[in-house]
Formats: C-alpha cells, sequence, structure tokens
C-alpha cells in the first residue's frame, strides 16, 4: 500500500469534523457504515470540509470506550451496518423489519449489542463461505488469529478477563491451544467472519471518502487495554507478572483534568525487546491501522519521550516517576518499514522541551487547543501563537462542548474568552477563531457546530460510566450550517 507523505498531506489549508462513527444517527442504536456515513461524507463535502477525524475504532472493551479496545488491529463489529447485510442476501426483510425501539439521542451499548450480534450470528449461518473471506483470513494471519481465538475464549468463559482463565490458555501451552482451535472452530470462524464483514464495509466508506475528496483522520492510542487479544497474544512484550497481570501501569500526573493525576491502568511496555524485535509489533499495528485510515493521530505522544509509570498497587496516578519512550528510534523503524508516514501528535498535557524536539525530529504536526487557551494570558493555545504545522481544535473528545465549557467555566477564563473572540455565540467564535488561524489544519466537533451545551460531552476523563454513548440526531446538521462553514473556509483560504 502506499501511503501519502506528512507533506503532501498538510501541504494545504483545511478543514474537518470530529465525530465518531457511533455518533451517526441510524434506526439499529448506533451509527453504523450504512446510508447515515454516506450521507455524512456528502454534508463534510457540501460544508468544504475534507477531513474527517473519527476515534478508534477498533472493538471496545471495558465501558466500551474506544481507548480501551479488545484489539487495536481489529474493526469494531457494532459498526457493521445490518443495512448492507440486508443488501448483501446475509440477512433477509424479516430479520431487520423492527428493531427495538432505541433511542436516538444516546448509545445503550449493552442493548444495542445484544440485538447487533444476533444479527451478525443469523448473516454467519446464512454465509456458505467464499475465496475472498478465506483470502482475507490469510492476509491478516498476524493478529486475526489472536484475535479469533481470544474473543471466543472470552466468551466461552462468561466475559472474564484471560489472566483468570484456566493456566493452559493463560499462558498459551501449545497442547492447550491446539484442543482450544478445535473446540471452539465454529466461533473462531465467527470472529473471523465479522471483522471480513468490517473491513469489506469500512472499504466502501474509505472509497466513498476519496471520491469526495475527504481524508479520514484515525486515532492509535499509544497504550492498549491489558484485557485484550494484544496483551493475550503477545504477554512478553508488556510488563506482566507471572499471572499476567501488569507490575505498573499508565497514566499521567495530576494536570488541567484532575488533581490526582488520570490513573489509566495499561499495562506498561517493555519498550527493550520491541527494540530486539526491531519494533515489528509496532510496525504491524501502524500498517494495520492504515488500512482504516490516510492518517494517524499519535494519541498521548509525549509517552514516546518519556511516560509516567505507577506501581500498579497505588489507587491514583499522584505517585508515579517518568521513565524514558522509545524515542524517534521507533519511529524510524516504523518508516523504514512502511514508508514516510502522515502523523499526527498529540502532544498535549505536560509537554518537555524532549516532546517538542521529538516531534520537530520526526516531522509531524502537534496539536492546540482553543478551549485550553483562556487559563492564561497569551497561551500557546490561542490562534496568535500557533505555529503553521498545527492541527487547531475548538476541543477534543476528552474537552466539554465549547457552550459547556464556558457556561461551567472559571470567571477569568470566560472574560478571557470574551476579550479574545467578542461576545455572541461562543462556539462559532471559536470556530471562526481555528479557521482563520495559520494552522494547516483547523478540526472543530460536530456538537460545536450545532452549539450544543454539556449534554452533548463525548467523554469526561476520569468518569468511568456515561461516557461515549453521544448521539447526533437525524438531520440535526443542516444545509444552512453547511453553507456557513463553506464561507468561513472561503474567507481563511481553507
Amino acid at each position: 500500500m502506499a501511503h501519502t507523505s506528512v507533506q503532501q498531506t498538510f501541504d494545504r489549508r483545511t478543514a474537518g469534523a470530529l465525530l465518531h462513527p457511533t455518533s451517526l444517527p441510524g434506526r439499529y442504536g448506533i451509527g453504523d457504515l450504512g446510508d447515515e456515513t454516506i450521507a455524512f461524507l456528502d454534508w463534510l463535502d457540501s460544508a468544504g470540509m475534507t477531513v474527517w477525524q473519527v476515534l478508534p475504532i477498533n472493538p471496545p472493551g471495558y465501558g466500551y470506550s474506544p481507548y480501551a479496545c479488545v484489539s487495536s488491529f481489529a474493526g469494531n463489529p457494532l459498526l457493521i451496518s445490518p443495512q448492507r447485510l440486508l443488501e448483501d442476501g446475509l440477512l433477509d426483510a424479516t430479520d431487520t423489519a423492527e428493531p427495538p425501539p432505541f433511542p436516538h439521542d444516546h448509545v445503550e451499548f449493552e442493548r444495542v449489542a445484544a440485538y447487533k450480534f444476533s444479527l451478525l450470528r443469523r448473516a454467519f449461518e446464512r454465509f456458505s463461505g467464499d475465496r475472498e473471506l478465506s483470502a482475507f483470513v490469510d492476509a491478516q494471519r498476524v493478529w486475526l488469529d489472536d484475535y479469533a481465538l481470544y474473543m471466543s475464549l472470552k466468551e466461552a468463559s462468561g466475559g472474564k478477563p484471560w489472566w483468570e482463565w484456566e493456566r493452559g490458555l493463560r499462558v498459551q501451552e501449545p497442547d492447550a491451544m491446539t484442543a482450544a482451535r478445535k473446540k471452539h472452530a465454529k466461533d473462531i470462524a465467527f470472529w473471523q467472519f465479522t471483522q471480513w464483514l468490517f473491513c469489506r464495509q469500512w472499504d466502501v466508506v474509505r472509497d466513498a471518502a476519496r471520491e469526495r475528496g475527504i481524508r479520514i483522520m484515525g486515532d492509535v492510542p499509544i497504550y492498549v487495554a491489558g484485557d485484550s487479544a494484544d496483551v493475550w497474544g503477545n504477554r512478553e512484550l508488556f510488563q506482566l507478572d507471572d499471572e499476567g497481570l501488569p507490575i505498573v501501569v499508565a497514566g499521567v500526573p495530576p494536570d488541567y483534568f484532575s488533581v490526582t493525576g488520570q490513573r489509566w491502568g495499561n499495562p506498561l511496555y517493555r519498550w527493550e525487546l520491541h527494540r530486539d524485535t526491531g519494533y515489528r509489533w509496532w510496525i504491524e499495528r501502524i500498517k494495520a491501522n492504515l488500512r482504516f485510515a490516510d492518517m494517524i493521530r499519535l494519541d498521548h505522544f509525549r509517552g514516546f519521550a518519556a511516560y509516567w509509570e505507577i506501581d500498579a498497587s497505588e489507587p491514583t496516578a499522584v505517585n508515579g516517576r517518568w521513565m524514558p519512550g522509545p524515542g524517534r528510534d521507533l519511529f524510524d523503524a516504523i518508516r523504514a518499514a512502511l514508508g514516510d508516514l502522515p502523523l499526527v501528535a498529540e502532544d498535549l498535557g505536560f509537554i518537555t522541551p524532549a516532546v517538542h524536539q521529538l516531534r520537530a525530529d520526526i516531522g509531524v504536526p502537534g496539536m492546540k487547543i482553543l478551549q485550553f487557551g483562556f487559563a492564561e494570558d497569551d497561551s500557546p493555545h490561542l490562534p496568535h501563537r500557533y505555529d503553521t504545522h498545527t492541527v487547531a481544535y475548538t476541543g477534543t473528545h476528552d474537552n466539554d462542548t465549547a457552550h459547556g465549557w464556558f457556561a461551567s467555566g472559571d470567571d477569568d477564563d470566560r472574560a478571557r474568552a470574551v476579550a479574545y473572540l467578542g461576545e455572541g455565540d461562543v462556539a462559532w467564535a471559536m470556530i471562526r477563531a481555528v479557521y482563520t488561524s495559520v494552522a494547516e489544519t483547523a478540526i472543530v466537533p460536530v456538537q460545536d457546530i450545532l452549539s450544543l451545551d454539556s449534554h452533548a460531552r463525548m467523554n469526561t476523563p476520569g468518569k468511568e460510566r456515561g461516557n461515549w454513548s453521544w448521539r447526533l440526531t437525524p438531520a440535526a446538521l443542516t444545509r444552512e450550517h453547511a453553507e456557513r462553514l463553506r464561507e468561513l473556509g472561503v474567507v481563511a483560504g481553507r
């Protein structure tokens, strides 16, 4: 696969929208890869936007967070469109005639998962197999074998994490693995089938985006979930004890979001072993995710320079230590294997000169968040301070909406915002500010385009429940919204 170079990707002023596919409208309780996605691409095109940024589209695990997935290689089966399965003859009209009465404004993940997987099982029973699926399985074995067996074993165990499975399966003893593959052969085939369906449907979406001149920006978190096929299948690459539990975990020290920091709990890498293997696992991970996207946002980029290590016994992230990351060595290996890649560094949080230097050394743009710009005078997050090689946002999935932020914010922050942006609709004032900045790329969450309040917030860091479920109500994005953005793009040269 040929990849667009960093320079080619960021050689002109562009604008785009941030919206996770699960947030799209649709009759099946969750956004999917059917007609609503194509309609959204049409709307982006009409708005003059040429970037669609998504969150990780891998299958979510705990809390249905796209940043805690059961595989960082696979696609999320909940995004598979029943409509497309009907068109392909894998479902019939009676299967989808009367879906449950799902809400339109948020995802009820448990109910949706039960319904969607019942449809996928029916489609699997109807499918008779073909060469395309066999070729897909052969081509993706580097991750698909572990994923399909892991999902089969997890389901058979009642959802238990892999470190609670019987020892032979935990440590992947050859005899136990051979027996498991034989016993769960049908389930393994089902999970392979769902990934084939996902990739087929996503390819249609990517082709539609390319036809409209829209590039998809994917998202690759630096860390993976402990209870995942990634860790179970590659235990030696992570700092785990003999039982498979993490010795140290990931997080960040106290910051803008939390006075006790954020204890994410992900197992940390044994970077020396990754280096000894030529970073093979990372190369395969980036390669797999470039199948889904034209460019990639590297979440928590600062962890590649230095990361916050917390003893697994610590209840918060307050007590930790900075440890050296792989640095440029990792990116040199990725580029040597895959070519010059279009990356965006999520360089937020406690950023040191070493982090800035790493980003400069590998030649990728960083991020600026306008909401952060009003916490102090002359903040680096204000447009007049931006470097051209930047992706500028009003806010991200981790921020409140612009209206929610302004309504609940500190009085001094609000005063600075009014002084900088002027009076009026704060969301559109912020959109105008990032559009007219010198940043090469401006990205706006759809919630801000719609001037929504805190009820539309996608994620609140540190909050365990109630995240990731917001949905765009049908017909919320109008022609008037698109025309306003297009006109602003003309004014700003985007």
